[in-house]
């Protein structure tokens, strides 16, 4: 996944140099100056660029933590897949899962929202790759998996969706679909060859999901989803909050100009916020470890 993501960067910018970076991630796969896993692997190629080993590098922006360390910036954000979850497996709606159906995720956030759709699901841990977990599918460990759309998507895997999750019901992570940007802060260089691969549309979505995100107090480890998509003419911002088990949950949403994507993502934080969701996170971050 990472090498696809940081190679289709690459060929559209024309003259870059793919560099490879090996990190502990899952199976020991290479990062390739990008990482597509959990914000640890974020953080080694942020290390690569304040070291000046790479110039550039792609990150799915999901992954990338809300404060970015001194000496760098996000400088770009190129056009979005779908932000949509994926289904993988034999059913066309999840009314047609069967009941007590195991389902494949490594996901606090998917799990929870599952949960609260279907509660007699058995939610069961994978890990690994994308080819890890379709095969740990076929081999009937599970009876479904919940996989990013956009990562099938940019892997050539798309046959695999039997459906996908309409957003209400399975809010998305912040930034799924998305892939950020980053440089050394003052690399005019870098800057304007991201800023000419960025799509207006996914930078003003990112910025509405970050700065929800950051109002929340979440990351990767959270059941969170925000979302923003434009929709007639303006700004649609998702947000879910909700304990591991799905029993209860927050969501709410609200729309606005898209000229204000920060205001609208803090907006969505005072109504959920309002609704309780900080206290319900405040649970969830206590009671994680009894569910993972």
């Amino acid at each position: 996944m990472a090498l696809a993501q940081a190679g289709t960067v690459a060929d559209s910018i024309g003259d870059a140099e793919l560099v490879q970076i090996r990190t502990s991630g899952d199976e020991g796969e290479p990062a390739a100056a990008v990482t597509d896993d959990k914000s640890r692997f974020v953080r080694e190629i942020e290390r690569a660029l304040l070291a000046g080993e790479v110039e550039l590098a792609v990150h799915s922006a999901k992954d990338l933590p809300g404060e970015i360390p001194d000496g760098l910036a996000l400088v770009g954000v190129p056009a979005r897949e779908d932000p949509a979850d994926a289904w993988v497996g034999t059913a066309a709606s999840l009314l047609e899962v069967p009941e007590g159906a195991r389902v494949g995720t490594a996901s606090l956030r998917r799990r929870s929202q599952l949960l609260a759709l279907r509660p007699d699901l058995e939610i069961v841990e994978i890990r690994g790759n994308v080819d890890t977990r379709l095969r740990k599918l076929g081999d009937g460990e599970v009876d479904g998996i919940v996989l990013a759309a956009a990562g099938l998507e940019r892997l050539g895997r798309a046959s695999e969706i039997a459906f996908r999750f309409e957003l209400r019901a399975l809010t998305p992570a912040p930034g799924q679909g998305s892939l950020a940007l980053e440089a050394r802060a003052g690399d005019a260089d870098s800057a304007a060859a991201a800023a000419e691969l960025t799509d207006r549309d996914a930078l003003i979505e990112l910025t509405a999901e970050r700065a929800a995100v950051a109002g929340l107090d979440a990351s990767c480890d959270t059941p969170v989803g925000v979302c923003a998509r434009h929709r007639e003419g303006v700004l649609v911002v998702q947000g879910f909050a909700g304990l591991p088990d799905g029993s209860e949950h927050v969501y709410d949403e609200v729309e606005g100009d898209p000229a204000q994507p920060v205001a609208l993502g803090e907006a969505l934080v005072e109504r959920m916020a309002a609704a309780g969701a900080l206290e319900l996170l405040a649970r969830a971050t206590s009671t994680r470890h009894d569910v993972v």
